[in-house]
């Protein structure tokens, strides 16, 4: 990347979460200084303590004392990564956000380049590992089958979800809250919000230090905030034709269960109280109403919720030949 002058603004902001990584801290501050002021950027480098109960607070504390590029926050308790990830996001000064882990497997010098990537015209540039050096059932085959879950049900085809390393134009994350594991669905927001988002090759290297915070619990938690995305993606606006449609399809299925225990009676000489269709048929019915009865309270909070925020459905990317002063 060419180095640019200063302009007195902050021009990058990188944001890394902190959880247990007292010995990664010193070699992860020397690898982004390294990196960045190579650059000739003016940066910031903003690490989230997630209640770290090792000496990584002392370490960052000698961190922010030695480089004032260096911003602190300290956690009470531990969180997790994605509310570290949304508290950097909300502190951060940078037209660029740029995230990465603390484990030193993400390598700094991408940076640079996912830089490079966004000055060409992305929105979004997300970091693909392609010789990803983890276990190769444990972490690599289980990634793989959630990024091709995560891609098909959101329409967003990226082959690593789960990498970090990612670098955001500041407007895109503006006014986005992140919830659950649901930083790696940032893409997906974006792409839905009319952002261009694009993968790039990065390097990554085998933990040195410590163990992996991650396990095979976390990719069904992944999946289920998928759901909810894409719950909030489709219906945020309309929830009633999610419990309406569930509701006519219940009270629908109600009468064709009774429908067919009546044939059975008449037709078929079957008593009524030797099936269960009549009490199945009385559930489904039930369940029908209570669902489009849900649907009508979601659509009065949805309302509420809009009002109240003094928001609208819709999101504005630029206006043209408007009088501002509006």
């Amino acid at each position: 990347m060419d180095a640019q002058p200063h302009t007195g603004e902050i021009e990058v902001s990188v944001v890394s979460p902190i959880y247990n990584e007292e010995e990664s801290i010193a070699l992860l501050v020397d690898g982004l200084h390294s990196t960045l002021s190579k650059t000739a950027l003016r940066y910031e480098i903003i690490f989230i303590n997630d209640g770290s109960t090792d000496a990584s607070s002392a370490r960052l504390a000698d961190a922010a004392r030695a480089h004032k590029e260096i911003k602190v926050i300290e956690f009470r308790r531990n969180v997790g990564q994605t509310a570290a990830i949304m508290a950097g996001i909300d502190h951060a000064r940078g037209d660029i956000i740029v995230t990465i882990d603390a484990d030193l497997q993400n390598d700094p010098q991408d940076i640079p380049l996912l830089i490079d990537r966004l000055h060409d015209g992305a929105d979004v540039v997300s970091g693909w590992r392609t010789d990803r050096q983890d276990a190769a059932i444990k972490r690599r085959l289980v990634s793989r089958v959630a990024n091709a879950i995560i891609s098909a049900i959101s329409g967003v085809r990226l082959h690593d979800y789960g990498c970090t390393l990612k670098a955001y134009r500041k407007e895109v994350l503006e006014g986005m809250r992140l919830y659950g594991e649901m930083h790696r669905f940032v893409p997906i927001y974006a792409s839905w919000m009319g952002a261009k988002v694009v993968e790039m090759p990065v390097r990554h290297h085998a933990r040195r230090f410590g163990t992996s915070k991650y396990g095979l619990n976390r990719t069904l938690k992944v999946i289920l905030d998928l759901m909810v995305v894409q719950f909030f993606a489709r219906y945020l606006v309309k929830p009633i034709y999610i419990f309406g449609s569930f509701g006519l399809w219940s009270i629908l299925g109600g009468f064709a269960t009774i429908a067919y225990a009546l044939y059975l009676k008449y037709f078929e000489g079957t008593s009524l109280i030797q099936t269960p269709l009549p009490v199945l048929a009385a559930m489904l019915v039930l369940v029908g109403v209570s669902s489009i009865l849900i649907g009508l309270l979601a659509e009065i909070m949805v309302r509420t919720y809009f009002e109240s925020q003094d928001r609208r459905a819709y999101d504005i990317r630029r206006l043209v030949n408007f009088d501002q002063r509006r």
